[in-house]
């Protein structure tokens, strides 16, 4: 009896340890300090566009081809219901500001393809859009999840990074002052 209460006790300690392991891990894993901060370079990353999405650009592209532009870097994927609220926004805003620099580059985050179209073809989105398959620039970027949206400016550097869906007066607002800026 006394060997099995000293097992039970042993066994609950490591399940507490493990899981305070776990814990700790997960707020490391997400913490604002790990994504680049405003007023950094953006970090550079290549991305196959989807054949239909290219809006005149090659199939492949790296943010830095994209220099001398204003850049939203949008993560997003078909199953999140958040980036839904904000997909008529960010095509409006691209359509409106396009001929004054500004590109808007959707990732498609851990998504498939076919839901993917399905969603691109039901908001009439005509910006650029790649998948992030290795997940190499949401790693690149410590995104927490989607919608996340980093705002570039023309010489690559970070200007704002929103974690939530956003509004098109949120968006112009701050697409407004890039665009504006030589």
């Amino acid at each position: 009896m006394k060997h099995k209460s000293l097992f039970i006790v042993v066994a609950a300690v490591i399940a507490v340890a493990l899981t305070g392991l776990f814990v700790i891990s997960m707020v490391v894993a997400v913490q604002p300090g790990n994504r680049p901060v405003v007023g950094s370079p953006a970090p550079d990353f290549k991305v196959s566009l989807y054949p239909s999405y290219q809006a005149g650009y090659p199939k492949d592209i790296r943010l830095s081809d994209l220099r001398g532009k204003v850049v939203i870097v949008n993560f997003w994927a078909s199953w999140c219901v958040e980036c839904r609220k904000e997909s008529d926004a960010l095509e409006s805003v691209w359509r409106q500001y396009r001929d004054r620099g500004l590109v808007v580059l959707g990732i498609d985050y851990l998504d498939t393809e076919a839901p993917a179209y399905a969603y691109l073809q039901q908001y009439n989105t005509s910006y650029l859009i790649g998948a992030d398959l290795q997940e190499k620039i949401s790693r690149a970027y410590h995104i927490t999840g989607v919608p996340e949206t980093f705002f570039i400016d023309r010489t690559g550097k970070i200007r704002k990074t929103v974690i939530q869906a956003m509004t098109q007066a949120e968006l112009v607002s701050t697409v407004e002052t890039l665009v504006n800026e030589q």
